[in-house]
């Protein structure tokens, strides 16, 4: 066969709304822009990083002309992927006027997302000896990227916008590794050191100042099912209290809580709730001789 003839069939072929398309019902005509979406989140960090990200700032005059710029570009292209986000996932056709309401909505929340933002980038300072500069974290540590990620479509969520929060934070998840679901809550002051491997599960309520490390999975022991055999959304992630410091690789299991100033070292295994001021560590290796065979 030739080349022509293989790149007409499967055109064909391709181009053909496949069975498993129907059932999913993906045929649907425009959706979100990715491009559009990682713009959105580029003009965020603009915003809440001017100087930092975007142009440079050397007066006042110019903060609020780079700035008002942003916000400009921001609220067009948030109000035109929160439409297709409806219209895609929801199969509503929000009106323009709606769509524009909750932009606004979400524009409305950045002043408490910048605050709280910095309090997360004070709170790595803190737990970090080697930073240098508060500069420094904003720059270099994934904790700014994948928090404005979070704390954005956290808000969307909040405002009801379909699927656009998490694809928002499956971006900072692919380039941190760090997976944070936009339903988790997270309270001021939170830091990650390192960070990869991270999972933070959708239903988590995590309090103000706690600290995680590398590998730390705050995910769920068990689902529940309906009489459809179909999980339900039911709380099944842990909570974790103020002033808890969690170490590498430990992972915290179900809806369990962690009561505050405790620390659980790295490599635990908890499914069941911890006291607050509690210190949670491995127990000590234990060393024994197998003689002839026996025993394992």
């Amino acid at each position: 066969m030739e080349k022509k003839q293989i790149l007409a069939k499967n055109v064909n072929l391709l181009a053909e709304i496949s069975q498993q398309e129907k059932t999913m019902k993906t045929e649907g005509g425009k959706q979100p822009s990715v491009i559009v979406i990682e713009r959105i989140i580029e003009l965020l960090k603009q915003i809440i990083f001017p100087g930092y990200f975007g142009a440079e700032i050397r007066s006042r005059e110019s903060r609020l002309y780079h700035v008002g710029v942003s916000m400009e570009a921001l609220e067009k292209d948030l109000k035109e992927q929160i439409c297709l986000s409806f219209r895609s996932f929801k199969g509503e056709d929000v009106k323009e006027k709606t769509s524009d309401e909750i932009a606004l909505k979400f524009i409305d929340t950045l002043p408490e997302i910048k605050r709280v933002l910095y309090t997360d980038i004070e709170a790595m300072s803190n737990a970090d000896p080697a930073v240098t500069a508060y500069g420094e974290i904003i720059f270099c540590y994934p904790i700014v990227q994948v928090m404005l990620h979070y704390r954005v479509a956290h808000a969307l969520l909040r405002l009801g916008v379909p699927v656009l929060p998490r694809i928002i934070t499956e971006m900072a998840h692919s380039k941190t590794g760090i997976d944070i679901h936009p339903g988790a809550q997270i309270g001021e002051y939170f830091s990650i050191d390192h960070g990869t491997g991270v999972v933070i599960g959708e239903t988590c309520i995590i309090g103000n100042h706690v600290t995680l490390y590398q590998g730390v999975t705050l995910g769920a022991k068990k689902f529940t099912y309906n009489e459809n055999g179909t999980p339900v959304n039911t709380p099944r992630h842990p909570i974790i209290e103020d002033n808890v410091t969690i170490y590498s690789n430990s992972s915290i299991l179900g809806r369990i809580t962690i009561g505050h100033d405790t620390i659980v070292g790295g490599n635990i295994w908890l499914t069941e709730s911890v006291r607050p001021y509690s210190k949670i560590v491995q127990q000590k290796a234990v060393s024994e001789a197998f003689i002839d065979g026996a025993g394992i």
